[in-house]
């Protein structure tokens, strides 16, 4: 049975929420470590130095197994967990987010801080693109290079169509393709390959390893 993993987030994005009055400006990028989310926090920090509030939460790890959030000054609880808690509904992990809020001036309460941290943050992930985490296969075709272009087109359409990554291509004395794929496809990675070579070629299959695909 094929694991599963959480998703991520593909790029940086920073959306702003305005509640009473208050600014409430999410902050949410990748990262692939807590010593790499601090780096972000740090960042936001001192770019937002003015600000009275700079909240935090991040889901780090493989598994989403290293979790951590701050209120950063606001009441106990109503920012960080709110915060964490929207990260690990919407299954993410290796993502940092940082809410810096500008008083407006009109206190919220617990209940509304609660929500808008919430909001703030589901908001922003609601525009962000996703990565899926799968653990693939890696496969190696190596083609010579008068087919290269056919091939190549081929194995993007192929990769498209299953699930799967399409590496880097190294050139040398052939055109080496890797794509990592589904490891249920691999028989069928074998008989598409053969059948748009005319069965001149096969792919050599390597280790596994949880790939970021783009959802």
């Amino acid at each position: 049975m094929t694991r599963t993993y959480p998703d991520t987030i593909a790029a940086p994005l920073t959306r702003e929420l305005v509640v009473k009055k208050s600014r409430f400006i999410a902050h949410l990028v990748p990262v692939r470590s807590v010593a790499e989310a601090d780096e972000v926090i740090a960042s936001v920090r001192r770019q937002y130095w003015d600000a009275r509030h700079n909240c935090t939460a991040m889901v780090t790890g493989v598994t989403g197994d290293q979790a951590r959030s701050s209120d950063d000054g606001e009441p106990s609880g109503t920012a960080g967990i709110p915060m964490l808690e929207v990260l690990r509904r919407r299954g993410l992990t290796d993502v940092v987010a940082v809410i810096t809020r500008y008083f407006g001036g009109v206190k919220l309460g617990a209940g509304g801080l609660i929500r808008a941290y919430s909001t703030a943050v589901s908001d922003a992930l609601d525009e962000a693109a996703l990565l899926h985490r799968r653990e693939l296969l890696e496969a190696r075709i190596d083609v010579p290079h008068g087919d290269a272009g056919r091939i190549d087109n081929g194995l993007r359409d192929w990769a498209d169509a299953h699930g799967s990554s399409f590496g880097d291509v190294v050139y040398g004395s052939v055109a080496s393709f890797t794509l990592w794929v589904p490891p249920t496809d691999q028989a069928l990675l074998v008989d598409d390959l053969a059948a748009l070579s005319a069965g001149s070629l096969a792919p050599v299959f390597g280790e596994t390893r949880v790939v970021d695909v783009v959802a």
